[in-house]
């Protein structure tokens, strides 16, 4: 009576393990599928920002009239809501110190 007992709770062990195989498998193509979709929205979102990023500097011009370089300067967004266009080796320096701020913040 003991071993099939014993039997009995391995069986049930062996068939609780492969559901849980099954339900794991199941969520794994599910959480695939979503990462695809996530990828794709991403992908799409990328673009839409590259458009908006040329358009903006193929309207933008200096004090001259003269079209404003995208290879020399970036767009800035302020927390504040605030935008504005500054030479690339400020954004890069700016950066920098944002990113010690949020490191010594941990």
């Amino acid at each position: 009576v003991a071993a099939q007992k014993c039997r009995k709770r391995k069986l049930n062990a062996i068939l609780n393990l492969e559901e849980d195989v099954c339900n794991l498998q199941t969520q794994k193509e599910s959480l695939k599928k979503e990462h695809s979709q996530c990828s794709k929205s991403i992908n799409q979102i990328k673009q839409k920002l590259n458009n908006l990023y040329h358009d903006i500097f193929s309207r933008l011009r200096d004090d001259q009239g003269r079209p404003v370089n995208p290879c020399q300067y970036v767009i800035h967004c302020s927390g504040n809501g605030s935008v504005f266009i500054i030479p690339k080796h400020l954004a890069k320096s700016e950066q920098k110190q944002d990113n010690r701020k949020e490191q010594k913040q941990k």
